[in-house]
């Protein structure tokens, strides 16, 4: 996505060829760490958490009238003045789209991060991915992977991006169908108007979204003082200034001010909404996604600045 106030140009080019290369490159490193934070966080994770059709023990909950006598569970009933009925946990398969922003601004890495922007996305990404597989859902990514019901999701999800075009801004969702989950991760460094003029439609047609910002620590605390210059990795535009800390006050006070409507905007669209920097745990993120999938929100503020 076009960068407000980003750092500097990571590239050596705006070559399309090498870029893709670069990004060929750094796929299989990727799903190798995100198969190592799945299997860090797999304990507990058993399915989508949601009442349903399915055949394991979810949840006992009090009788509703009108529902089923035969819903009833009189053992545990008899244990106190009200009556229970057993809840069963949704095992139905749910299509899930997953999607990571390369455009060239996610290329950025300080020395405050570990990793690129670019890099976690994809860890995260890819780790969604490998869970998710495991849980049973279909996953697919808009434009590269059509929905598929694999335990080798994560593998073919990878495949399919080392031999797609690069693309940049937020994905073409023509083929996303309503009642699936939408989950978008990204700098998100456009203007929040901008961007939600994109995805409210989506929230319209019945998509959930759920909407990951990736921020590398130096785009928050901008540490940067005496003469810097500062170069757009879309447009390849410079600004030098003579003094980066005069910039400090106002710069962070409209980095902050964005995040904040784009925030409040998504929660207005029922979506979610979580900031993760590359300096913390992928893992943070990616319990906090999974806890929105589950229906858990209350849980989700584990994983990120909400």
């Amino acid at each position: 996505m076009a960068s407000i106030g980003q750092i500097v140009d990571p590239t050596s080019g705006n070559d399309a060829l090498s870029r893709a290369r670069q990004r060929a490159a750094l796929v299989p490193d990727c799903l190798v760490e995100a198969k190592r934070i799945a299997n860090t966080v797999i304990a507990g994770w058993h399915g989508r958490r949601k009442r349903g059709i399915g055949e394991n023990f979810w949840q006992f909950r009090p009788y509703s009238e009108g529902e089923s006598l035969s819903r009833i569970d009189w053992r545990r009933s008899a244990r106190d003045d009200h009556t229970y009925v057993r809840d069963r946990e949704w095992e139905a398969a749910h299509t899930i789209w997953l999607w990571a922003d390369m455009s060239p601004s996610m290329m950025y890495k300080s020395s405050y991060g570990s990793v690129s922007k670019e890099s976690r996305a994809l860890v995260i990404m890819l780790a969604l991915a490998e869970i998710l597989a495991r849980s049973g859902e279909r996953i697919g990514c808009p434009g590269v992977m059509e929905p598929i019901s694999a335990r080798n999701a994560a593998e073919r999800l990878a495949a399919a991006l080392m031999h797609t075009p690069l693309t940049g801004g937020l994905p073409e969702t023509v083929m996303v169908r309503g009642w699936s989950d939408l989950i978008l991760i990204g700098d998100f460094l456009d203007d929040a108007p901008a961007i939600m003029a994109r995805l409210g439609p989506l929230a319209r047609r019945g998509l959930r979204g759920h909407v990951v910002e990736i921020a590398d620590p130096a785009e928050e605390i901008f540490p940067y003082n005496g003469r810097t210059e500062f170069t757009d990795p879309e447009t390849g535009d410079r600004l030098t200034s003579g003094r980066a800390e005069s910039l400090r006050d106002a710069y962070r006070n409209a980095y902050l001010a964005r995040r904040e409507n784009l925030g409040r905007s998504l929660r207005h669209l029922g979506w979610t909404f979580v900031s993760h920097r590359t300096d913390h745990l992928a893992s943070e993120a990616l319990v906090a996604v999974h806890m929105y999938l589950s229906g858990m929100p209350a849980k989700a503020t584990h994983g990120g600045q909400l």
